[in-house]
């Protein structure tokens, strides 16, 4: 596909940067780097690996993104200061695609209290970032922060400013998620129509979902002429989230005929792209949620099922198969050998070595002694457990509880600290209880627990149980997730997962974090 065809949308992903702003859902660098892999099989254009500057994790996983993916541009975010531009072009020098994203506030209420800049300074600061930024590669892009509020003649003035400067990308935020479709799509019009270079560079879009029309905004800044839409897999991002990418590609994919504009996302990796990332970040997507969601293909009205029935298309716009969701997965069990497994793994998208398979293989054995049948997700589950948490600081080795009507509830277990064995008993309000209070002892931990939520991987009286927990220590909040056959190990599995990712945030601490 062309890139230059002025049909064409780019599809530049940030689940890695504004995405992992959702509260808790910090990742690791191998999180991070499995999960770029795949956003790269899915067809984006751009990737946005993170922020360099914020903190050396986020330094280290951007750096490792772009020496690890050939196809796609990998850009690093940066504020309009030399020191952050020069820290996002270490992380993404070694891309074969490297991208700078330098940004700075434009709008009157950001001036006044954040900044506390001129409009003539705000100018200046900008056009000194993208020239900077231009001394490290010709891929510049500039973003006008909190755009939607932002006086429109002021924007077309720094836009012109930030192009001829070197910009090649210009991107309109709406930060705070606070335009409506029709006035976004006008003030997307004006500033192609009074900025005098704008088409020397492409036209960007980033939109929040505070009033819950993300996708509705970009489409409609799209329909207008915006040529790149900066979107997240399933919408996650800081407050209510970000434009959903699998929304904004079904939309151009479903009503090409009215929208006559293509992408080039291989729309079958949809799924499996946003199951990663809910497993991966612990945030679960929502059952209605479009496209992705449990239900988004689920029909329950009895008119629904007959229609469906004698034509998929009387209740269905788009194919399941269309986004990766086949009805007719292949079922392991525990006759299953390692070449079955191992080829499945392959069609999941899991490239393993061999060292790695025997791991997954003895795993999948032991699994399969438990439950009958091995689905899709529980081959996720212990890949993503496998080898997502290898510099865990504390692991499971055994739990045991017992419970009920006329004993008190007592766990007993044993972690692996830095790979030192420790064994601790507790009790608690039940066995989840006391399981929480021994793994708290044993970790020296004093977390809150914030929330605890528990799912089905999948049907049928022996499906795993998934659980997500969300804790909170000194001010920093983290999502764990874990899944097990029984809910008690899930639970304890996810409470371990969530420490261990408050403990990678203390040890990779934030400087300044801003987004768009």
């Amino acid at each position: 596909m062309n890139a230059n065809d002025p049909n064409r949308v780019i599809i530049f992903d940030t689940t890695l940067r504004d995405g992992e702003q959702s509260p808790g859902a910090s990742m690791n660098t191998a999180e991070k780097l499995r999960l770029a892999k795949q956003l790269e099989k899915l067809g984006v254009d751009v990737i946005e690996a993170g922020f360099p500057a914020a903190s050396d994790g986020d330094f280290e996983a951007v750096a490792a993104i772009a020496k690890a993916l050939k196809k796609v541009q990998v850009t690093g975010l940066a504020r309009a200061s030399h020191r952050d531009i020069d820290r996002a072009w270490e992380a993404v020098k070694h891309a074969a695609h490297p991208r700078i994203h330098t940004f700075i506030a434009t709008s009157d209420i950001h001036l006044k209290y954040k900044l506390k800049m001129s409009r003539e300074e705000v100018v200046a600061a900008a056009v000194e970032a993208v020239r900077h930024a231009k001394s490290y590669t010709d891929n510049v892009e500039f973003s006008a922060e909190d755009g939607s509020r932002s006086d429109r003649d002021f924007l077309c003035q720094v836009y012109e400013a930030a192009i001829a400067a070197g910009a090649t990308t210009i991107n309109l935020p709406d930060t705070v998620g606070y335009a409506v479709p029709d006035e976004f799509a006008d003030m997307v019009r004006y500033i192609r129509e009074n900025t005098p270079n704008i088409d020397q560079a492409v036209f960007s879009v980033h939109c929040h979902n505070d009033l819950g029309l993300a996708t509705a905004n970009t489409i409609a800044a799209i329909q207008a002429g915006a040529r790149q839409a900066e979107v997240t897999i399933n919408g996650i991002g800081e407050r209510a989230g970000n434009t959903s990418l699998e929304e904004i590609v079904m939309a151009l994919h479903t009503r090409q005929n009215h929208m006559q504009l293509t992408c080039g996302i291989n729309t079958e990796n949809i799924y499996a792209s946003s199951r990663l990332v809910s497993m991966i970040t612990g945030i679960m997507v929502q059952p209605n949620k479009a496209i992705v969601g449990a239900n988004a293909f689920a029909h329950e009205a009895g008119i629904h099922q007959d229609g469906i029935l004698k034509n998929p298309m009387t209740y269905e716009i788009m194919r399941p198969e269309t986004i990766g969701l086949s009805h007719n997965k292949l079922v392991l069990g525990k006759h299953s050998g390692r070449h079955a497994l191992h080829d499945h793994l392959k069609e999941l998208g899991y490239e393993l070595s061999e060292e790695e398979l025997n791991i997954v293989f003895k795993q999948f054995k032991e699994l399969a002694d438990k439950k009958k049948h091995i689905v899709d997700e529980d081959l996720e589950v212990l890949v993503t457990e496998e080898f997502l948490r290898t510099a865990d600081i504390f692991q499971l080795q055994y739990l045991h509880v017992t419970a009920g009507t006329t004993v008190l509830p007592m766990a007993s277990l044993e972690l692996k600290i830095h790979d030192r064995p420790v064994r601790a008993a507790g009790y608690g309000n039940g066995p989840i209880d006391a399981a929480f209070n021994t793994i708290a002892k044993l970790t020296g931990t004093q977390s809150e627990l914030l929330r605890f939520t528990v799912s089905a991987l999948s049907g049928g009286t022996d499906a795993q149980g998934e659980v997500t927990v969300r804790l909170r220590e000194n001010g920093l909040v983290a999502l764990g997730k874990g899944a097990d056959p029984d809910i008690i190990t899930a639970s304890a599995k996810a409470y371990i997962n969530g420490l261990n990712r408050l403990e990678y945030l203390k040890a990779n601490p934030i400087k300044d974090r801003q987004g768009l």
